[in-house]
């Protein structure tokens, strides 16, 4: 059975990132990208960092309200458990991992830490380290959204920790 998702209106749009997860290959990674380009722009174009963080925010609450609304009912179009397509997950998981960051004012290091917390969050959505992967078997939303947002916790430490650490 496929896992793209086509069709089905507004749920089934904000499911699949607004269509980044029917993008190959790795649709996780197309539906992380919505989240870094929303911090990476607004954080070029000096915006306070708490408008970058209510931005950020409210991406990922209403991807991740999205996920845990229509995430069982494309499941059930689909036919599988947490299907490729669903990426609503990828997009809160990756705003929490650029949450609460110190946007310098020198390019590079806006770039560099937008590339450190997309790549941690990547790294640990990959690896679901505990307990994560255990927390995969709640039904529906739920079960789809609650290891990436563990994976954007890890992320957001591990980005903190490294942004604080080399600037």
């Amino acid at each position: 059975m496929s896992t793209r998702m086509t069709g089905g209106g507004f749920g089934v749009w904000i499911a699949t990132g607004m269509g980044l997860g029917n993008m190959r290959p790795a649709p996780g990674t197309w539906g992380s990208l919505p989240p870094v380009v929303l911090a990476l722009v607004l954080a070029l174009l000096g915006t306070d960092p708490r408008a970058i963080d209510m931005s950020l925010a409210a991406m990922g609450l209403v991807f991740g309200i999205g996920c845990l609304v229509w995430g069982a009912e494309v499941e059930r179009r689909l036919g599988r458990k947490d299907p490729g397509a669903v990426v609503a997950d990828e997009v809160a998981g990756q705003a929490l991992a650029l949450m609460w960051l110190p946007w310098g004012a020198r390019n590079e290091h806006i770039i560099a830490t937008c590339a450190i917390a997309f790549f941690a969050f990547r790294f640990f959505d990959i690896v679901k380290p505990p307990p994560a992967r255990g927390w995969q078997k709640f039904e529906g939303g739920l079960g789809i959204l609650i290891d990436d947002l563990v994976a954007g916790v890890y992320a957001l430490i591990t980005t903190q920790i490294l942004v604080r650490v080399l600037w």
